[in-house]
């Protein structure tokens, strides 16, 4: 039987930390231990996690980045398995439970399930909610299928403590530590697995300031992980070098396919309007499937899914920008010596309460996951925040 110890870094976040915690507490497997690490908080953090009987731990100052964070944590981890969750992350309430077998393979050293956006209030929210029921509806089933997910997520990752520990604990030399231990462990010959069943959610940027924070963290850590590893993956790993390459490629011709209409509109006699249409028209049409699946999967209603379709070419806009600022920075004035890259660790949210979600909200949120777990219609996901 494996026994398992949760680390939740947590910087200012006394108003969101509840519904983590409390999500916890809901496990049909419950962990043996949960550290949150008040990492240098200004709020009332490290009250509220003690309040909920968890153990807290507090560095002398901050430290900087989550995965220094979940470092700190690390030694006072004694058993088997190690579940890293966001404080701003609510798992359902069999995650633990969906996750748990697959370590019962010895090669296994890392897990992490579907993530889901919590809240669906603003036009970035909703295209984020699209993209990630898109990923994990497409992408990654289809990486889970070749045995080479391009990553794990850092919000509700499970690692064997034993390869974690041996390999220095969540790596700092990137921006993005889920990304790069992913990456890492499958070039070693170990194995990553994506848990489709297990269900988490994710609080994500409410408004454009912080969607363009978190996208360029994101982005700039892909790329470092690109020059830190794309040889090496090559070499082991040719499936997920495949991906990984696939990725820049659709970087690099992104502008391309976002100028089509208008190059159609320039050079033929049809008018903008009738190219933009079949342009949107294609794109639906390569976009939706995997959609109305994710819908009839997570028990969504179809129409809540489809309205948020037009959000995503907003967040897909942003994406772009920070895509090709990273390709630059990270890929071209790295490695000439003319930048150090993005090493400034920064939150997708805001630390303020306002941003954090209601008592209510975190009630209906953990509505809205157990009604996706269930496969019970669940159109409150899309509507209740």
């Amino acid at each position: 039987m494996h026994t398992i110890t949760v680390i939740v870094p947590a910087h200012n976040e006394e108003e969101g930390l509840p519904a983590t915690l409390e999500s916890l507490a809901r496990e049909t497997v419950p962990p043996d231990r949960v550290l949150v690490v008040d990492d240098a908080s200004t709020d009332r953090t490290g009250e509220v996690a003690a309040a909920h009987g968890v153990t807290v731990l507090r560095p002398p100052r901050n430290l900087g980045s989550k995965a220094r964070a979940q470092n700190y944590a690390l030694p006072h981890c004694t058993t088997d398995l190690v579940l890293a969750v966001d404080a701003d992350t609510v798992l359902a309430p069999d995650y633990i439970e969906t996750v748990l077998p697959v370590f019962d393979d010895p090669s296994v050293t890392v897990a992490a399930g579907t993530v889901r956006t919590r809240h669906t209030r603003t036009v970035w929210e909703r295209g984020r909610s699209t993209e990630y029921l898109f990923g994990f509806h497409w992408h990654r089933p289809i990486q889970a299928r070749a045995n080479s997910p391009m990553v794990c997520s850092g919000c509700c990752s499970v690692f064997r403590r034993a390869d974690l520990v041996a390999f220095g604990g969540f790596p700092e030399r990137t921006i993005v530590e889920d990304m790069d231990y992913t990456w890492s462990q499958q070039i070693a010959g170990r194995t990553a697995v994506y848990v489709s069943d297990a269900v988490a959610l994710a609080a994500d940027p409410e408004d454009l300031t912080y969607l363009r924070k978190q996208v360029w963290r994101w982005m700039a850590g892909f790329c470092q992980n690109v020059r830190l590893h794309l040889g090496a993956l090559i070499r082991r790993k040719p499936l997920l070098a495949l991906w990984v390459t696939l990725a820049v490629l659709e970087i690099v011709t992104a502008p391309l396919w976002w100028a089509t209409p208008f190059a159609l509109a320039a050079l033929t006699d049809r008018p903008l309007p009738a190219t933009l249409g079949w342009w949107a028209g294609t794109d639906l049409l390569l976009t939706a499937p995997p959609l109305l699946y994710a819908a009839r999967r997570r028990g969504l209603r179809t129409l809540a899914v489809l309205r948020d379709l037009p959000c995503v070419y907003a967040t897909k806009a942003v994406n772009l920008v920070y895509a090709w600022k990273a390709l630059v920075v990270e890929l071209l004035l790295v490695p000439l010596g003319l930048s150090k890259g993005l090493t400034v660790y920064e939150k997708g949210r805001a630390d303020t309460p306002a941003a954090q979600p209601t008592a209510a909200g975190r009630e209906r949120a953990a509505q809205a996951i157990s009604a996706g777990r269930a496969g019970r219609p669940a159109g409150a996901v899309a509507d209740a925040s």
